[in-house]
């Protein structure tokens, strides 16, 4: 049986690719999850979705750049299940501009999007799970955090940033059984995927192929952490020369 099994997920970014697939891949698992996107229609669709295969969700309209709605949804969370066990911090855009073509508002958007809204959830979570004994925070990531691409310093300085945020937290909840993990996929056939981006036919991976490693990262006793995970094509120059 898996540990997930009647655990709270609360899913970020979840009305569209990976976060959509990640909270399929909960409910599969036997957890309840908590929807948290901007897009009220897709997530009421999604709702729908899970309770037809007989699982719980609910879904909490959310902009986590603003630490009110951030606060809003913890506290949704806990009012309809009693608790949560798990984040799933997704939410996020990618871009390219380059640095002399990058607003100062081009710049805090991204920031905020990437990486302070991982903050704000991780920031609202953390008493949640220090109450229960336990959590698990799982950060989506980017192998840009390993080895950028040209032209999107804003994007790198995020995801870079997120990584920093990961390692801090992971090392702060050893003493509360809370693991803080990070996953970094490589290119994934998202609709946050920059356009700008030309790949060959059946190279990225599916929402659904990432998800599936996510779930497995939580899918775990509560004092073992599956601290970073990176998903990459076998023909991506990232690993060097062959």
């Amino acid at each position: 049986m898996s540990i997930l099994k009647g655990r709270v997920a609360v899913v970020t970014g979840a009305s569209s690719g990976i976060g959509k697939a990640c909270a399929l891949g909960f409910v599969e698992k036997g957890a309840k999850v908590v929807l948290a996107a901007r897009r009220v229609d897709r997530l009421a669709d999604l709702v729908a979705q899970i309770e037809g295969m007989g699982g719980e969700a609910l879904a909490v309209a959310t902009d986590v750049t603003d630490e009110a709605a951030v606060e809003n949804l913890f506290a949704a969370a806990v009012e309809r299940f009693g608790t949560v066990d798990v984040l799933i911090n997704n939410a996020g855009i990618a871009e390219n501009t380059p640095v002399d073509q990058a607003s100062l508002d081009h710049w805090n958007n991204v920031i905020a999007t990437n990486l302070t809204s991982a903050f704000l959830c991780c920031k609202h979570a953390w008493p949640i799970f220090k109450r229960g004994g336990h959590g698990r925070i799982v950060n989506v990531g980017s192998i840009s955090a390993k080895v950028p691409r040209n032209e999107c310093p804003s994007y790198t300085a995020s995801k870079f940033g997120l990584s920093g945020l990961t390692h801090a937290l992971a090392l702060d909840g050893r003493d509360h059984n809370i693991a803080v993990s990070i996953f970094h996929p490589g290119i994934v056939a998202t609709e946050i995927m920059p356009g700008s981006v030309k790949l060959p036919e059946n190279f990225a991976a599916t929402p659904e192929e990432a998800a599936g490693i996510i779930i497995h990262m939580c899918d775990m006793p509560d004092h073992l952490n599956f601290y970073e995970a990176l998903m990459v094509q076998n023909k991506l120059p990232f690993l060097g020369r062959g």
